[in-house]
């Protein structure tokens, strides 16, 4: 299998292949419009702005699965991005990506990206580690995606390069996907 063998529903209920976007650098985030991490939106947009002529496509999956921070329907959720965010990357629909329901694209890319832990010199890095212990136990264990805006780096050949957890800004991620560009 490799990342262009899955297929997704747009946010506006269209079935693609991942396919379509063979020879471009991707970003792949679970997304959530109620996080404290939503104004990644904002980065996640200037990349797009920057790179996108250069073959950089990011692909955005809303998921309720984390503390239900994403209650809105699909619509709704667009709205919401392109209102606050000017969000102009594609969007898809909401999306389960962890536990027995997990979309199988969520499943092959926890699997080629292993959870290596969050920056614990983030502000928040130490706090959502705690929130995860206390009322999130089964999000600690194994390779599974643990919360919202967690992003994954797909090179030009398909290929799972790298995964930054929400303790990542995006735009730390720049000269990753500038190597790939």
């Amino acid at each position: 299998m490799s990342i262009y063998d899955y297929e997704v529903s747009t946010i506006d209920g269209k079935e693609v292949s991942l396919a379509d976007y063979k020879g471009k650098v991707l970003i792949i985030v679970n997304t959530a419009s109620k996080c404290g991490f939503t104004p990644q939106y904002e980065e996640l947009q200037k990349l797009y702005n920057a790179y996108a002529d250069r073959g950089l496509e990011i692909l955005g999956f809303p998921s309720n699965q984390f503390a239900e921070q994403e209650p809105g329907s699909n619509a709704e959720v667009q709205q919401f991005c392109q209102i606050n965010y000017g969000v102009s990357f594609p969007m898809f629909e909401k999306t389960e990506v962890r536990g027995k329901n997990a979309h199988p694209l969520f499943v092959y890319l926890t699997d080629k990206a292993p959870f290596k832990g969050f920056d614990s010199s983030h502000p928040i890095g130490g706090k959502l580690q705690e929130i995860l212990k206390e009322k999130f136990p089964e999000l600690l264990e194994g390779d599974s995606i643990k919360w919202n805006f967690t992003k994954f780096l797909i090179n030009r050949q398909g290929e799972v390069v790298g995964r930054y957890e929400p303790t990542t800004s995006p735009m730390e991620m720049k000269n990753e996907i500038e190597k790939f560009l």
